[in-house]
């Protein structure tokens, strides 16, 4: 096959043409010929933006205002022969840029492997078996499996077509599903949306089955024409990050301020020019915040790698945010709450040899590689019980033929199918849920009672039932669906039970300490819901279960004054589930929703966190979401909130931290030259700031979490990232480093007469006072004595780096005078210590007076 077929009109020929131009056939491809195709066709992937080179992000680092000041303070040093200064400013300039790109370029990376993770899957024919595969891997003459909720992999011509819908509004803007069918009979110059024989890249499955071959992949797709004219991506910016940079920004038009009317006071006070800029380029620095979104971005991308880790990858920035201050999770049942495992355990039938003939045929689940069954739990169960009862072998399985079919719908829940006898009879089954088939069969009164009184026992006991029915008939007619599914002889019920996960009672638990309001919505009927739901303990309170019948009938205001007491929503439609999250969402609560089908995506749209099934969830389902989980599992949300209020704290503290240290800077250089004093050169704000604006900063985003963060009720969302006593204690803190580094050189310029020596003092004793006060922000509420050593040994190791850093200025003789510090003796270093240790215990006395007042 060679790489030339985009201008092959596949639309135009026959199947048997098909077959021949791509070299394939039934069975799929073999493995030689798929590799052959992947060299030629590369990844079935479209182009995306560029990801930004080292280069191109290293020169971003240098787009920034005060970057560009620092440059030119650099130049004018070396025009007036401060040389060793301009040396210094642009190395610290230089290195600050590196630093920057190392952490861009990570956090980059990490984002890049999650994008890698969520990629989606589809199902293909390779050498006669059915296989799941990443769709990136498909290449052209592959066989794909197509099924409602899947999203289309590649170009296909359709070879196979039961009822099948799509949905391409994306490509040809048409909103209704087009019916699909295998004409061949379609002019050359046929739209887009007349190629009823095709299946598009992108396009999504609404309704039935079908089958097609991969005639185009990639950027040879009709979508990856569309896609060359996307290659620039804009880069999401969190509210966070914007609410960061507005205090950023605001902080740094205050500061350039302050700054011009110290220049100002300075030269009418009759001092040099020169001084004064240095000054207030000092004090620019000191107080401007630039690294501050930069360390949040990174915290942001570590925590998403850190949720990957745990099962949940985060598919917007965003959630990463909203998660902390989740309040409602409404998640489904099967495979969730449960271990997605369904085991038939009760059959009631008079003819058990019809209705497993009934399990088998009216199933859309397969045989895949190593005999792993592959399609719906349900569906599953019923062949896995046919084989471990030797009812069925693998070739019964794999052989099954079928004449016709109606598939499964969410309104009829029901699915049918026709087998032709050797008579010339069609034998139609049919499979559905009890309620919905008893009224297609004609049943006497005394045996519908009898099947009513079973199908409640084994709803009792938790059981999913199913009902199977079945009539010959002279034809089958899949358009007439009233009539093939009428006047059906009752089969039996088969009952199931998905036992609830292990680890999903413990999240319960967790849920309730947390704050958090867990709530059932499953189609399943009424009583299984209600017995898995006593099972967790999801219906303490006097929480009462609904059906979506009874939801149906309840007017907007009824429901609102209900919604706090329904604690599992049984026999729901999806729409139903948009409904319960705007109503919570209207009693100002944030709403995580869980959903795995087509039509969960408006719901999954609709919530503040939309969690998508990574294993059973439909591509649709998936792409709608915020998060998506590998596992299905709602101890991975329960899991992932954790993480969420992990890395708000952890965000909150880092900025904190930041902020005060910036401020401490600012009144120090401020008060500093309104007495006259030259306290620091710019070279020595510059040299502070990237020792503790770097380490530290970065330690601090990633602690673990607080002993109590899921003994808290949910973060208000509505409250600002910083409250007034938050910004209170921010300043205060500022104020007392800025006192105590203020201390250190009035010692050491009157109490040793020595200027040098008091620059000196002031220049270690800032740095010191910043890092003992990272070690007291390790936690916003306990105390730092409490905590443990080695669960905060990345704090700790960034705290000896930045002081072995710091100190290394002032004991190495020759950087000693290139930054023209004075020696420092026992005596000296033993002020500093007692001064840097009183900034930690008035951060420790702060917190003490906190928890006081919050008891």
């Amino acid at each position: 096959m060679n790489n030339q077929i985009e201008n092959k009109d596949w639309h135009c020929k026959s199947i048997e043409e098909i077959w021949a131009d791509c070299e394939s056939n039934k069975d799929g491809l073999e493995q030689q010929q798929v590799e052959e195709r992947r060299i030629i066709f590369g990844e079935n992937k479209l182009l995306e933006a560029k990801s930004k080179t080292i280069l191109a992000i290293l020169l971003d680092q240098f787009k920034d205002f005060m970057i560009w000041v620092l440059i030119i303070a650099a130049l004018i040093s070396w025009w007036t022969g401060e040389h060793i200064d301009a040396a210094i400013i642009l190395f610290v300039v230089i290195l600050n840029g590196i630093l920057g790109t190392i952490q861009e370029a990570k956090a980059e990376s990490a984002l890049e492997a999650l994008k890698n993770m969520a990629a989606p899957f589809a199902r293909v024919i390779r050498a006669g078996t059915m296989q799941r595969i990443p769709a990136a891997e498909i290449v052209p003459g592959d066989i794909i499996a197509l099924e409602a909720g899947d999203s289309v992999p590649a170009d296909l011509r359709l070879i196979e077509c039961a009822s099948l819908k799509i949905e391409e509004s994306a490509l040809t803007g048409e909103s209704v599903p087009v019916e699909k069918n295998l004409a061949v009979k379609l002019e050359r110059s046929a739209v887009l949306g007349d190629r009823l024989n095709m299946a598009f890249t992108g396009s999504n499955v609404t309704y039935g089955r079908g089958m097609g071959i991969a005639v185009d992949t990639g950027m040879n797709t009709q979508m990856g024409k569309i896609a060359q004219q996307l290659t620039q991506t804009p880069q999401e910016t969190t509210p966070l990050q914007k609410k960061l940079n507005q205090i950023s920004n605001v902080l740094s038009v205050g500061v350039l301020i302050i700054a011009a009317l110290i220049f100002a006071v300075g030269i009418l006070g009759g001092r040099e020019a020169y001084d004064m800029f240095f000054i207030a380029v000092s004090l620019s620095v000191a107080a401007i915040p630039e690294g501050m979104v930069a360390v949040v971005t990174i915290v942001l991308a570590m925590g998403m790698s850190r949720m990957a880790d745990r099962g949940a990858i985060i598919r917007r920035l965003p959630a990463v945010e909203t998660l902390g201050s989740t309040q409602i999770i409404c998640s489904d049942k099967t495979g969730t709450l449960t271990q997605n495992k369904m085991t038939v355990t009760s059959i009631h039938s008079e003819n058990t040899e019809l209705l497993y003939q009934a399990m088998g045929f009216c199933n859309d689940a397969q045989l895949g590689a190593e005999s792993q069954l592959i399609g719906d739990p349900t569906e599953t169960a019923l062949i896995d019980y046919l084989l471990k009862e030797k009812l069925w072998d693998e070739g019964s399985i794999k052989s099954r033929q079928r004449d016709g079919e109606i598939p499964f719908d969410s309104e009829r829940k029901r699915s049918t199918v026709a087998i032709k006898q050797a008579d010339g009879m069609f034998r139609v089954f049919v499979k559905g849920a009890p309620d919905q088939m008893l009224s297609l069969c004609e049943l006497q009164d005394n045996a519908l009672t009898e099947i009513l009184q079973q199908n409640d026992k084994m709803t009792e006991q938790a059981l999913r039932v199913l009902a199977f029915a079945y009539k010959d008939s002279l034809d089958f007619n899949a358009a007439s669906v009233t009539e093939t599914e009428s006047g059906l002889n009752f089969l039996g019920l088969v009952g199931m039970i998905d036992p609830p996960r292990d680890e999903a009672k413990a999240a319960m638990e967790t849920c309730q300490i947390a704050g958090l309001t867990a709530i059932m919505i499953t189609g399943d009927h009424k009583g299984t819901a209600l017995a898995i739901a006593k099972d967790l303990g999801m219906l303490r309170d006097d929480r009462i279960a609904v059906s979506g019948a009874e939801l149906e009938e309840m007017k907007e205001e009824e429901f609102e004054q209900k919604l706090t007491q329904i604690g599992v929503y049984a026999r729901v439609a999806p729409e139903h589930k948009s409904r319960i999250v705007r109503a919570w969402q209207k009693r100002g609560k944030i709403v995580a929703m869980t959903g795995d089908g087509v039509n969960d995506a408006p719901a999954l749209k609709a919530a503040d966190i939309g969690v998508g099934m990574g294993i059973t969830g439909t591509d649709v389902s998936k792409g709608a979401s915020d998060m998506v989980l590998t596992d299905d599992n709602f101890a991975t949300i329960v899991a992932a909130v954790e993480e969420g209020r992990r890395i708000f704290d952890n965000i909150h503290k880092t900025v904190r931290f930041l902020l005060s240290s910036n401020a401490g800077e600012v009144i120090a250089i401020l008060v500093a030259t309104i007495a006259g004093w030259n306290l620091l050169a710019p070279i020595h704000i510059l040299w502070i700031n990237l020792v503790t604006d770097t380490f530290p900063a970065l330690a601090l985003g990633v602690e673990p979490a607080e002993a109590d963060v899921m003994r808290r009720p949910p973060r208000d969302s509505k409250i600002p990232f910083f409250t007034k006593k938050e910004w209170g204690r921010i300043l205060v803190v500022g104020l007392v480093e800025a006192i105590l580094t203020l201390a250190a050189f009035v010692i050491g310029n009157f109490y040793y007469e020595s200027a040098s020596l008091g620059t000196t003092m002031a220049f270690v004793t800032l740095a010191m006072t910043q890092l003992f006060a990272a070690i007291g922000f390790q936690s916003e509420r306990s105390s730092v004595f409490t905590i443990k050593f080695k669960e905060h040994n990345k704090l700790w190791l960034a705290f000896l780096l930045s002081t072995a850093l710091q100190l290394s200025v002032v004991l190495v003789p020759t950087l000693r005078d290139i930054f023209k510090l004075s020696p420092l003796n026992i005596a000296h270093f033993g002020i500093i210590a007692l001064l840097a240790v009183l900034m930690l215990i008035f951060i420790e006395t702060q917190k003490f007076v906190a928890r006081r007042t919050a008891d």
